[in-house]
């Protein structure tokens, strides 16, 4: 449906899109992510005409965008611009029944009431008709300016951050309504700010950075860590939404680099918590064993870390004992998150000089109390509230020459 071949595009001195690749197939919805600056919006304007590029093409169902006038190309593609404002004060029916116009010569006084009720209809904008546009609300205007898109009966909508400055609500609503669309055969593109939104709404991603798409495929795939830092320039973590099961981004503000290993051992939310605070502190992580599927072993899989697995309740192998083994004595120090460590795991604990008992959490002022001995350890009582920053700190006390502060 949308090909976009070898684009360069420069604004007076400056290049914008540098030999940009993509292609949208007929029936997908593809989010273009990336940081300001990257190209978005360019990009864009590149695809639905109003920007030509100083090199490459860019193909929409088989013809070359340059080679359609205005109301050839806004019949196949249907813009929804990031700003909701409007010089006048229209009705809402006429800002939509303006998505009529590039079926209509000067002379065409054609009737489009049909198509008008149908866009005011799919965008649940019906009862807003003979409203002014500058009396509803920032949501309803951007549901409004998709229904005058919809009026165009384009195939392809493109959309310039549909969800910016809209509350949450309306943020969803404006991309189920898309989802919806794409369902139903269209053809969408879309820059979008929010990645958990665009990871959550999209079939593929690209991502822009420098002008340049620098990684093309589904979500879980582009918004990986090394990805996100490239572009960004931030360390992020990505792990899987338990709500929603796609990626769910979180950028870590200045997370250190130490020159130190953490191993946890026990899984579940206990290990999982004590696992993401210790690589939030920059410690080169992992986990197990624990249980294939296993919540811990899911964020190590996020996080890049090594997560040492074992199928449930099935005995633990030679190779699986060697490598937990392996693990457990090359760190520089082990957090205990169960009461039940896996028999390789007990093992190997009795050779570990540097444990931090995590068992039951702990309390922030207990925290320099903590040190486990296979006889036993001091710890929290049972139900003590586990703070994040404090299985850091007790870490921390583990190592020669650190403190809590570092």
């Amino acid at each position: 449906m949308i090909d976009v071949d070898g684009v360069h595009l420069a604004l007076g001195e400056t290049d914008v899109l540098s030999g940009v690749d993509c292609s949208v197939p007929e029936g997908e919805f593809v989010g273009l992510v990336g940081p300001n600056g990257a190209g978005k919006t360019t990009l864009l304007r590149t695809i639905n005409g109003l920007l030509v590029p100083d090199a490459g093409t860019v193909i929409v169902d088989g013809d070359d965008v340059a080679d359609l006038g205005s109301k050839a190309l806004s019949r196949r593609v249907a813009t929804v611009p990031q700003t909701t404002s409007l010089e006048f004060a229209f009705t809402v029916e006429q800002v939509v029944e303006m998505g009529r116009t590039p079926h209509r010569s000067r002379l065409d006084w054609t009737d489009a009431t049909a198509a008008v009720e149908r866009a005011l209809a799919r965008t649940e904008t019906s009862h807003l008709a003979e409203r002014h546009v500058d009396e509803i609300s920032g949501g309803e205007r951007q549901r409004v300016l998709l229904a005058r898109a919809l009026a165009q009966e384009a195939p392809v909508l493109v959309l310039d951050e549909p969800t910016a400055s809209l509350d949450v609500n309306h943020q969803v609503r404006v991309l189920e309504l898309v989802r919806d669309l794409v369902d139903d055969g269209r053809t969408v593109v879309a820059a979008i700010h929010d990645l958990d939104l665009a990871a959550r709404y999209c079939d593929r991603l690209a991502l822009l950075h420098d002008g340049r798409i620098v990684a093309a495929d589904a979500p879980e795939t582009v918004l990986s860590p090394s990805n996100l830092a490239d572009a960004f320039g931030t360390t992020v973590g990505v792990t899987e939404s338990e709500l929603t099961g796609s990626p769910q981004v979180t950028a870590v503000a200045d997370r250190p680099e130490r020159d130190a290993r953490v191993h946890v051992v026990g899984g579940g939310r206990p290990g999982a918590r004590a696992l993401g605070a210790c690589w939030r502190a920059g410690f080169d992580v992992s986990v197990g064993v624990v249980p294939t599927g296993d919540v811990a072993a899911t964020l190590a899989d996020d996080l890049d870390a090594t997560a040492i697995t074992a199928a449930p309740f099935a005995a633990v192998d030679r190779a699986t004992r060697a490598a937990v083994h392996d693990r457990l004595v090359a760190a520089d120090v082990v957090v205990l998150a169960t009461d039940d460590p896996d028999p390789a795991s007990a093992a190997a604990l009795e050779e570990c000089e540097r444990v931090v008992d995590w068992r039951a959490g702990v309390e922030d002022d207990a925290v320099a109390d903590l040190h486990w001995s296979p006889a036993g350890g001091a710890g929290a009582e049972p139900g003590a509230p586990a703070a994040d920053a404090a299985v850091v700190d007790a870490v921390l006390d583990e190592l020669p020459g650190a403190t809590g502060d570092d």
